[in-house]
């Protein structure tokens, strides 16, 4: 079974491998920057001044503007097109690294990422760069217990960022909704190859199956067992596009064993066969 190429933090010398910021515009170096289909096991977080190109995550392609902020969850696949004369900064960090033992700042991170792309205000958008041009400082200075300073400054960072795009009315109302929704979704990426069934995340959640698809449906406007489709379906189009891996091959590390049957839940999820959606999309 091939594997989906995996991209780990920039080494830079003298610097802890768990964070890293670099200036865009000295990464591009006056080229344009072209990356293929690839994924990361950190968090990836471009924050881009002025931008020009297109970027792809989990197969939704984004149009790079000027004050847009690109945030990627470790596991997450895309394609990068970012042209030269780019300006802004890009954060890497392992989960290690932002580990707050507070719940709430954990539960600030889940959120935040859960969103790939934004384009920020002018006004909020001088704030949360001039948050990064602290780091940056921070990072390079690297005075006494830098590190410290910059997961407390992350966190402030985050919240700028969540400001931004407030979660929606009806979750709010339910009592612990944003809550729930986090934790359900990260429990479904951890698990929706080898868990498919509604119980078994109701069950790790202490909740029932009804109050699971209330917090779904309030939030995405889809049951819980169409939240697990969703995702399982990601990762099949993420191993079809991002690997010549065969199909049972696929199929079996989604975890069926039956391949006709995946490719029956392929075709009525997508219109394409898998084989066909290989072809046709990559």
């Amino acid at each position: 079974m091939q594997k989906i190429p995996i991209r780990q933090i920039c080494e830079v010398p003298g610097h802890d491998v768990s964070f890293s910021i670099r200036r865009v515009e000295d990464i591009l170096s006056g080229r344009d920057m072209v990356q293929p289909l690839h994924r990361h096991d950190f968090f990836y977080v471009l924050v881009l001044e002025k931008g020009a190109g297109e970027h792809s995550i989990d197969f939704i392609t984004y149009n790079v503007s000027d004050r847009s902020v690109f945030f990627m969850r470790p596991g997450q696949v895309h394609r990068l097109i970012l042209e030269s004369g780019s300006t802004g900064y890009l954060v890497e960090f392992n989960a290690g690294f932002y580990s707050p033992l507070e719940k709430s700042a954990n539960q600030v991170l889940r959120r935040v990422s859960n969103k790939n792309f934004c384009v920020v205000d002018v006004s909020r958008f001088r704030k949360i760069t001039s948050m990064l041009n602290g780091i940056l400082l921070e990072y390079t200075s690297k005075e006494e217990r830098h590190l410290e300073v910059i997961a407390a400054s992350l966190e402030i960072f985050f919240i700028e960022l969540l400001r931004q795009s407030p979660e929606p009315t009806n979750l709010l109302i339910l009592n612990n909704g944003v809550e729930r929704l986090e934790e359900l979704l990260s429990l479904i990426d951890q698990h929706a190859s080898s868990h498919k069934e509604v119980g078994f995340y109701a069950g790790e959640l202490h909740l029932t199956a009804y109050q699971l698809n209330a917090v779904t449906k309030a939030a995405l406007g889809k049951t819980c067992s169409e939240v697990i489709n969703d995702q399982v379906m990601l990762e099949a189009k993420r191993y079809l596009l991002a690997t010549t891996s065969q199909i049972n091959e696929i199929a079996w590390q989604l975890g069926y064993e039956d391949v006709s049957y995946f490719i029956r839940f392929f075709r009525k999820h997508t219109g394409h066969s898998p084989e066909a959606f290989r072809q046709n999309f990559r």
